[in-house]
């Protein structure tokens, strides 16, 4: 199974801004999040984790399982560029990322998808036939594309329709296009 976690809370989240490559650390309430993930997790042996390389994603994932991450950048936050921190109100978007015409540096969202989806294939080649439990630590953007590998890309190309809120998880099952969505212990549908 794999259990696709989404950072705790920082001071950006709290306060609606951006939050890409210059975020912050997990603040009081993140860490509370992550010590509800570790109560929630307990019984749950993980083979692997992994984690983007953002310090938020990572101490999330230490603090909930215990274990020291591997840290993959195909699974790092979706560069915001210029955009970064601001306050999401303000920020003029193309759909669901900012607006590349007015923000510089705003990655790409196709090569953003394709290489997360990427390092899902890998993952799925290697370990999809295994009965293994795999953590992977990330962002709004990495759990909603995650999502999307799982259900299929929405026609609106809107991956930010599948992500966990913050603290929270879903539970997939590799290698069996079958899906379970699962946040503090119940099932949502």
């Amino acid at each position: 199974m794999i259990y696709v976690v989404r950072h705790g809370q920082t001071d950006l989240n709290k306060e609606g801004r951006m939050q890409g490559r210059l975020g912050l650390p997990l603040n009081a309430s993140g860490i509370e999040q992550a010590e509800l993930l570790r109560d929630e997790l307990q019984n749950i042996k993980f083979d692997y984790v992994f984690s983007s390389p953002q310090e938020r994603a990572i101490q999330t994932a230490e603090i909930a399982t215990g274990i020291k991450v591997i840290i993959d950048t195909r699974l790092d936050v979706f560069d915001l560029g210029e955009a970064d921190r601001l306050k999401k109100a303000e920020v003029k978007m193309d759909g669901v990322v900012p607006d590349s015409s007015v923000y510089k540096s705003v990655e790409d969202i196709h090569s953003y998808i394709k290489r997360v989806f990427f390092f899902m294939k890998e993952l799925e080649a290697d370990n999809g036939k295994r009965q293994l439990n795999i953590l992977i630590s990330g962002h709004k953007c990495t759990t909603g594309c995650i999502g999307a590998y799982f259900e299929g890309i929405p026609k609106d190309k809107n991956i930010l329709r599948f992500p966990s809120n913050n603290g929270k998880y879903k539970v997939y099952n590799l290698g069996k296009n079958e899906v379970r969505r699962w946040s503090n212990g119940t099932k949502n549908t």
